[in-house]
């Protein structure tokens, strides 16, 4: 059983007591949320509910596809989307830079079926070795990693060769699912969007030389109509206790 630290879980109570604070008005919170978050916020929103008594409505997609809908008028208090797409917003004068916070960091990883040999791929040679060896690889078309992991296979020299292989998913069916469901037999994604899946698991992160990592802000939008209690949101998700769910579920706080 995992343990988390004495002193994360008092922080986290005193932070939750503190939020409670507020819950004679509380409010219903619309959030639209990356997917790299999505089993972080599943496990944390009954927190934040239970303590303030506010309601979390979360959506949750591609930060590009998000990204879209609320320039089309997606009523939205609160976004925890890319740093990129985060900047685009705030300049758009669809969400606000006072308050915003980063929430997460994360990695991109290759996933694998369950009990199936590992490939090797501790350096950017095994890596590419294991890409090239591959019958077929998965990747999220619309996702926050795919202009990165297309321009990579240019970089490392294989486009041409791997191009047969790919098998780009749309955000319904994420990589690893893929991999789970025996649609691909590798994939690439952001390891929290590997770890959920029983069928699937993680072989590894990218190799140092060629990692990807991508952070999420929590931002309030422009037009909320409830800014305290999307403010007490984003920190509560800074706090300890979330930070402690946040390293389960794959990702590095802030």
């Amino acid at each position: 059983m995992r343990m988390v630290p004495a002193i994360a879980v008092a922080a986290g109570v005193s932070t939750l007591a503190l939020l409670g604070a507020g819950a004679a008005d509380a409010a219903e919170i619309k959030l639209q949320v990356s997917n790299a978050l999505k089993t972080t916020m599943e496990e944390l929103a009954p927190q934040f509910e239970k303590a303030t008594e506010n309601k979390l409505v979360i959506t949750f997609g591609a930060a590009a596809e998000i990204k879209t809908a609320i320039e089309k008028g997606t009523p939205v208090d609160v976004a925890i989307l890319t740093t990129a797409v985060t900047d685009d917003l705030v300049k758009e004068g669809k969400l606000t830079a006072a308050g915003r916070a980063d929430i997460a960091r994360s990695g991109a990883g290759l996933a694998g079926r369950k009990g199936a040999p590992k490939p090797d791929i501790s350096t950017t040679e095994a890596f590419k070795h294991a890409l090239l060896e591959s019958k077929s690889i998965a990747y999220v078309a619309a996702g926050a990693t795919a202009p990165y992991i297309l321009s990579l296979f240019d970089r490392l020299g294989i486009a041409a060769e791997v191009k047969p292989k790919l098998k780009p998913q749309p955000t319904s069916n994420p990589a690893a699912k893929a991999v789970a469901n025996g649609d691909a037999e590798l994939g690439i994604t952001q390891i929290s969007e590997i770890l959920p899946y029983a069928g699937a698991e993680l072989i590894g992160p990218l190799p140092a030389e060629v990692q990807l990592y991508t952070v999420y802000p929590a931002a309030v939008a422009a037009g909320s109509k409830v800014p305290d209690a999307a403010n007490a949101l984003i920190k509560f998700l800074t706090s300890p206790a979330a930070s402690a769910v946040l390293k389960a579920k794959g990702l590095s706080p802030g």
